[in-house]
Order: structure tokens, then C-alpha cells, then sequence
């Protein structure tokens, strides 16, 4: 077991679904678990929190994040090529992150791994040169990503992107998918959906069960077929952990992968609309130190 430092520095993003209102409780409930602050900053402002990560992680050993999947994956390069500690408070609305690396995602749990967890090399996903944390989508996820409403997604959470998803449905269409593997080896096939993976979860539900986060390979997932209520049957069935949700996807994986489709469509990384295929999608090997649980920590 490599031990976690004791000295941080926390940085909230106070736009995110909880934040304005967790930071002085995570910052109270961190000083009680024997995490001593050097700093700890509010930020208001979205445009500064790439600066003031950037600033913590020369300061301090280890560098408390907290926000949603978007705040965490759009500064996770950041940490590259450091030994600086990244950690995380999960505030979001799916905190897919959290749940890749098996934190669940509540404020006592996320302070939990960052006193009594261990640190973790982890690799990170990269779309055309992006570094991402956790994953990527195409398809319904990406619709539902760049119409949501702010005050829809602020105040109702996931019940809301549930709530925007059956609006979108009614206008979604089947995609023609092209993945290519290094040695020019093609697939192709119909699909509804794509989540391209370096961790297990998305949108809040552990999706790529397959996918390790250190496994030095990316995934690509297609929901195959042409029907948008095929989609919400394997969304069903894997909530639901069923058998049957095994034979509505298909997955591809590989350190080098390119994915084409027709037509062209965005892709959101972490909930952030950030690409538009074709792209061509790699793994940073160990690229960065994560505060993670121990075995046992979290008793099943």
C-alpha cells in the first residue's frame, strides 16, 4: 500500500451541482480527518480553475478537486508528468468518476479514500490529442449534454437529464459506426450509442464492465442496432444488472483506436461537448496519481 499525503490544498468548483454550498463542509470534515489544508479556494469562475489547479499542484503533495465529471476531466492533464496527488470530492449530478474508481459518491466516503485510501497510477483517455479521465459518448448522451437546461440539470439533477433524455429520444436518429484498429482491421455496424472508455462508469451507472482504469487499453462500446427503444432496453437491462444486457453491445479495445461515423457527430467527453469524429482515440499509460480505496474499504 503507497500512503496518501497529509497536506492539500482543496479547490471547489463552486458552479458545480453542490459546490457553492459542500465548501465549507468539506473543508471542515477534511481538517477533522487529519488532512491539513496549506490552501483552500472557492472558485466562482470557471475560466480560473485550470490557473488555480495549476498553481496547487506546485504547492502542495496532493490536490483536492471538487466538482462534477466536467470540472474533474477538463484539468485531469494538468497532473501529468507530476507527483502531485490527484483527489477528488464528487459534486456533480453522475459523478461518473467517483464511481470508476470505486469512491461512492458522497462527501464522507470521497474524504474517506483521501485519509485512509492509497495512492494509484491510472491511465487517462485522449481523443485527438484531449486527455480525458473517465469517458466519452456518442449518440443520445452528447444531445442530452449540449440542450439540457443549466437550471434543469442544477436543480433536479439526475431525475432532470432523465426528464431531457425522453424529449431528445423523440428526435434521435441511428448512426453507420467505422472503428479501426492499428493494423488497418475494420468494423462496421449500426449503432445508438457509443461510449469510448477508459473507466467502467457513465452517466452515473457502471456501463463498461470490462474496462479497468488501469488496464492500458481504451474501449469503444456500441449499443448496436437502429432502434432508439433498443437503447433504452440495454440502458434497462444494465442498470438492472440482466444477463441480457450483454447482447445489446458490442466492444472493441485496443492502446490506438480511430472512430468514424455517418454523419459526423459530437462527442462529449465527461458530459462537455470537446470532439466531432472522426477521431483518433489512444491510452496515456499511468499517466497520472489518484487517491483511491483500498480493498475493503467500501464493504460490498
Amino acid at each position: 500500500m503507497s500512503p496518501l499525503p497529509r497536506q492539500a490544498i482543496l479547490i471547489v468548483n463552486a458552479m458545480s451541482r453542490t459546490g457553492s454550498d459542500a465548501f465549507d463542509e468539506v473543508r471542515e470534515k477534511l481538517g477533522a480527518a487529519g488532512i491539513e489544508l496549506i490552501n483552500a479556494h472557492a472558485v466562482e469562475d470557471p475560466d480560473q480553475m485550470a490557473a488555480t489547479i495549476c498553481a496547487a499542484i506546485s504547492e502542495a503533495p496532493m490536490v483536492i478537486v471538487g466538482g462534477g465529471d466536467g470540472s474533474l476531466s477538463t484539468n485531469v492533464e494538468l497532473f501529468m508528468g507530476s507527483e502531485t496527488v490527484f483527489a477528488i470530492v464528487p459534486l456533480g449530478t453522475a459523478n461518473s468518476f467517483a464511481g470508476t474508481l470505486g469512491i461512492p459518491k458522497d462527501i464522507d466516503s470521497a474524504i474517506d479514500v483521501i485519509a485512509n485510501g492509497e495512492r494509484k497510477r491510472i491511465d487517462l483517455g485522449c481523443i485527438d490529442g484531449q486527455y480525458f479521465a473517465n469517458s466519452a459518448a456518442i449518440g443520445l448522451s452528447p444531445m442530452i449534454a449540449d440542450t439540457v437546461p443549466q437550471k434543469l440539470k442544477r436543480y433536479l439533477g439526475m431525475f432532470g437529464y432523465l426528464v431531457w433524455a425522453l424529449w431528445c429520444a423523440l428526435s434521435f436518429r441511428p448512426f453507420r459506426m467505422t472503428v479501426e484498429y492499428e493494423d488497418g482491421r475494420q468494423e462496421r455496424l449500426w449503432a445508438t450509442e457509443a461510449r469510448i472508455a477508459n473507466g467502467t462508469h457513465h452517466g452515473g451507472v457502471e456501463l463498461v464492465e470490462s474496462q479497468e482504469v488501469d488496464s492500458g487499453e481504451i474501449v469503444i462500446q456500441a449499443v448496436t442496432g437502429k432502434s432508439v427503444w433498443g437503447l433504452a432496453w440495454s440502458w434497462f437491462a444494465t442498470i438492472l444488472k440482466l444477463k441480457a444486457r450483454h447482447g445489446t453491445t458490442r466492444e472493441f479495445r485496443g492502446p490506438r483506436l480511430k472512430l468514424d461515423t455517418r454523419p459526423r457527430l459530437d462527442i462529449s467527453v465527461d458530459g462537455e461537448i470537446a470532439a466531432k469524429t472522426p477521431v483518433m482515440i489512444s491510452v496515456a499509460r499511468s499517466a497520472i496519481q489518484v487517491a483511491a480505496p483500498v480493498d475493503g474499504q467500501f464493504p460490498k
